[in-house]
């Protein structure tokens, strides 16, 4: 154990000095993240349709039947589904099934048709500003024109006083970011991406170099089974990611004024599962590569699907079918479910361990694609 121990740790010093040396990959790996996270953390922003949407309905009346369609047919809410509580609501939004909730209250239909007021209660997650923004401004369109419908109909209805005040009212509650602030939601969103790319290439291009100069095959015939020396080689880049991550968190903080409402030793013990699957990408790529313009070329090509099928820029519940489940390839899909929740919900375990279990199960997936592809070349 002693000695599998110190062979471990001479590949691991020896990783650090060669990382250090290399001015190129130090100068990389600090730079990029936060060059990245300034350019990308002022200039994203953009607007989505089909929120997912659950509603509790107390009505269950024709009026609320024909509210509801209004909001499904604008095409920016897709209703999921119909619960049975208030509760259930906001759970569906804090667990990230539903971005919308409904609530439209029990005597929705009496107090309109007798010259009340009621209120529909309308609950955005608006951790995501881009997507909020338009759920927000439909809401309230929505709102209006169905009380414009239902005046003009008493309208033509003879002997109908019309009421001082419209029939019911669009209650608007934003969640988690009430201000529609998108840097709150892509500052963390950047945190996951960022250290993504930055593990990956690392890792990928670290082992690939190794092999154009040859000491990669000395180090497979030394004493060092093959576990000691992935072990050797991974850890230092996992405490590069942890070392890249601190810092991009602490210029969220500075610059962005983000405020983490969630346990951030728990982000940083979830963090390291999502560290591992990138560096587990990054070694696939490394046994495919023959060499560094190809190990980068493959890095970038996995770029693409990091930034647009990951959440990162675009909610996945808006993706078709084939795309929502091609976006697992990404371990930012994962992980972006989590900082997010996190930072900005203030989420425990609880609420994200199924997250954390599927990043650990592409890791073991990954770790075996990468043993398959070596017995190949062997």
């Amino acid at each position: 154990m002693r000695a599998s121990l110190q062979r471990i740790w001479a590949v691991f010093i020896k990783e650090f000095i060669q990382f250090f040396r290399d001015k190129v990959t130090f100068v990389t790996a600090i730079s990029i993240p936060l060059i990245q996270l300034i350019l990308y953390g002022y200039a994203i922003n953009t607007d989505v349709k089909h929120q997912s949407t659950v509603v509790y309905d107390q009505s269950r009346s024709v009026m609320s039947r024909d509210i509801l369609y209004k909001f499904q047919s604008s095409q920016y809410f897709d209703i999921k589904k119909f619960v049975n509580s208030s509760d259930a609501v906001g759970r569906a939004i804090d667990n990230g099934q539903a971005k919308v909730g409904i609530i439209i209250p029990p005597k929705l239909e009496s107090n309109i048709l007798g010259n009340k007021s009621s209120q529909i209660l309308v609950i955005i997650d608006a951790s995501d500003p881009m997507s909020s923004s338009s759920a927000l401004s439909a809401s309230q369109m929505i709102g209006l024109m169905e009380n414009q419908e239902i005046l003009t109909k008493k309208l033509q209805q003879n002997g109908i006083i019309l009421p001082n005040k419209n029939p019911f009212e669009v209650d608007v509650r934003a969640w988690y970011n009430p201000d529609l602030l998108s840097t709150y939601f892509l500052v963390p969103g950047l945190i996951a991406v960022l250290i993504s790319l930055s593990t990956l290439v690392l890792t990928a291009m670290a082992i690939v170099r190794e092999k154009e100069r040859g000491t990669y095959e000395q180090l497979i015939i030394t004493p060092l089974r093959p576990i000691e020396l992935t072990i050797g080689k991974v850890t230092p880049y996992a405490i590069i990611g942890y070392a890249q991550m601190t810092l991009v968190i602490i210029a969220a903080i500075v610059l962005f004024n983000l405020n983490i409402k969630g346990n951030l030793l728990l982000l940083y013990i979830f963090a390291l599962p999502f560290i591992l699957a990138n560096l587990s990408l990054g070694y696939i790529i490394s046994t495919l590569a023959k060499n560094q313009q190809q190990a980068l070329q493959m890095s970038f090509f996995l770029m693409v699907p990091i930034f647009l099928l990951s959440g990162f820029m675009f909610p996945r519940e808006a993706m078709p079918g084939i795309i929502y489940y091609l976006s697992y390839i990404a371990p930012a899909t994962f992980f972006l479910v989590i900082v997010r929740g996190i930072i900005l919900k203030g989420l425990g375990f609880s609420e994200l361990w199924q997250w954390e279990l599927g990043l650990i199960i592409y890791i073991i997936i990954a770790l075996n694609i990468s043993r398959f592809l070596l017995k190949r070349k062997s």
